[in-house]
């Protein structure tokens, strides 16, 4: 297993000026409620983006790659009813929770092979690289 290595290429310093800088319409909540936390890694053979999510299921994302934009999005609606016929009420509670993340992809990234996972309100997106991406080991030359 790799360390993971936190890099300052100017992709990586892309990656986040796009996202944590462009408040547009890339990047929202559409119920005034706060964003997810991301982390996003580098290690030699891939990309990690993190983003903090409990409480959700898996069914509960989308992620989509168009060109070199990947957009993770969710959407949640919870409706709980008590009725009480002797006390004579009802109680209606219902929530909704919806976010949308955009990140432009580096060049030496492979947008499609995309994959992602959800463990324990984590979702861990992986974007593999492109193998001229990927370091390469020394090699001897033969003088002739």
């Amino acid at each position: 297993m790799s360390l993971v290595r936190f890099s300052q290429t100017p992709w990586f310093d892309r990656f986040f000026d796009n996202d944590l800088l462009d408040w547009s319409n890339r990047n929202f909540s559409q119920t005034n409620t706060t964003l997810p936390s991301v982390n996003i890694k580098e290690n030699d053979d891939a990309f990690m983006v993190e983003v903090a999510a409990p409480g959700m299921d898996k069914k509960d994302f989308k992620i989509e790659v168009h060109n070199d934009l990947m957009t993770i999005s969710s959407e949640k609606q919870e409706e709980n009813e008590t009725k009480n016929e002797k006390e004579h009420y009802t109680k209606r509670e219902f929530s909704y929770q919806a976010f949308t993340r955009s990140f432009t992809l580096p060049a030496t990234a492979n947008g499609d092979n995309v994959s992602a996972a959800y463990d324990k309100g984590i979702l861990l997106v992986t974007i593999p690289k492109k193998e001229e991406a990927k370091p390469k080991p020394a090699r001897m030359i033969e003088i002739k």
